[in-house]
């Protein structure tokens, strides 16, 4: 099928150039979408062209992109540059045709026999291609094989060129899937952002204006939001959605509680490499951010000077021990709960240990105060 008839003079010779695409625009349209004009050799596409070319007994093999002006090459073996003018471009014709041409003889056929690169010696006389259709149905290249010498596909051969062209596809469908999913997840994650921060804003509002009978609910509350602010942005990171790193997330909790902590305790830990759900990241927040609080509040109470402890490390049968210790005033506190039952933040942390499957085991000594639980690495 060719729409039109057009003439250009390249290197002192007239060559057919193939008209414009009738969706020319919508066309271009979607090959930008896929943003992968001008990136670099990526093996997943140099190994579609190197087996087409094997299958098909050919010499060169290009995965060919049809810009405005010209043809880029995401993938080409046998050919040696990464980009031609569409003044001597076959592709071009393809385009505008049914899903796989092939021309036995490029000096027998009218759309080649007056291009250069298929009259000079040693010229390409032999092509095949499969069209490259963008989802919504628009050509924007071709996988094609090239030879030398007039040629002809078999059956097989055809439907392989075909099947690895659906493959080169995939493989740009799939990664602009994924990053269209990246553009919506940053603009879910700064509206659950900004979400959190009113939140936290609120929280802190309410405790200013509370009784001293309320003032620890509200720090167990914005404790809490901080957490999960947290817990949302390392979410937010991870390669893996469901999966958190604690080794990065339980420093970042460390790092917020150390900040508002007096400059006479100092925060320490040490974390194996372990990864768990999300629901065991945050209950493992929350008895962190709740021990360092009480820490805070109890075993230091007067500029008392210390350190507050915490490890998690990786124990036998895939099982995880988390220990929580300060050396403060331990059971010299006046003020410190010594019961499970009493005290919001013994609460919140029974309640915490629980999702994770486990029961909190507290010691008390005039050398300070710790905590420990095992869990199940999930």
């Amino acid at each position: 099928m060719l729409n039109s008839v057009q003439w250009h003079e390249y290197q002192g010779r007239w060559t057919m150039l193939a008209a414009k695409h009738p969706h020319q625009a919508e066309r271009l349209a979607a090959l930008y979408r896929y943003d992968i004009l001008d990136t670099e050799r990526e093996a997943d596409f140099d190994d579609i062209v190197e087996l087409a070319a094997e299958l098909c007994g050919a010499k060169i093999s290009v995965i060919n992109l049809i810009d405005a002006d010209r043809q880029w090459f995401k993938a080409e073996t046998g050919l040696g540059v990464r980009e031609t003018p569409l003044d001597t471009s076959i592709c071009s014709h393809v385009i505008l045709e049914n899903d796989f041409v092939e021309i036995p003889d490029t000096q027998a056929d009218t759309r080649t026999q007056d291009n250069p690169l298929c009259r000079d010696e040693p010229g390409l006389r032999f092509y095949a291609g499969a069209l490259l259709k963008s989802r919504d149905g628009f050509p924007i290249g071709t996988l094609c094989v090239l030879h030398d010498e007039p040629y002809a596909l078999s059956e097989f051969q055809k439907k392989s060129l075909r099947t690895l062209a659906k493959q080169v596809m995939r493989e740009l469908d799939l990664r602009m899937a994924l990053r269209d999913q990246q553009v919506l997840l940053g603009e879910m994650d700064h509206r659950v952002k900004n979400s959190l921060q009113s939140v936290s804003s609120l929280v802190r509002l309410y405790q200013s204006r509370a009784g001293e009978e309320n003032r620890d609910a509200f720090d167990a509350v914005s404790r809490r939001v901080d957490a999960i602010s947290l817990l949302h942005q390392e979410l937010h990171q991870a390669a893996e959605i469901e999966t958190v790193p604690l080794a990065r997330f339980i420093p970042r909790v460390i790092a917020l509680l150390q900040d508002s902590a007096p400059e006479n305790i100092v925060i320490e830990a040490e974390i194996d490499p372990i990864s768990v759900g999300s629901a065991y990241a945050s209950a493992i927040g929350i008895i962190v951010s709740e021990f360092v609080a009480n820490s805070i509040k109890h075993g230091f109470a007067n500029k008392r000077a210390g350190t507050i402890s915490l490890s998690l490390l990786n124990g036998a049968d895939g099982h995880v021990t988390l220990t929580c210790s300060d050396n403060g005033a331990g059971t010299g506190s006046d003020t410190r709960p010594t019961s499970a039952a009493e005290g919001l933040g013994h609460r919140l942390v029974d309640a915490a240990a629980s999702q994770l499957g486990s029961e909190v085991t507290r010691t008390a000594t005039e050398n300070g105060f710790s905590l420990s639980l095992t869990f199940a690495r999930t």
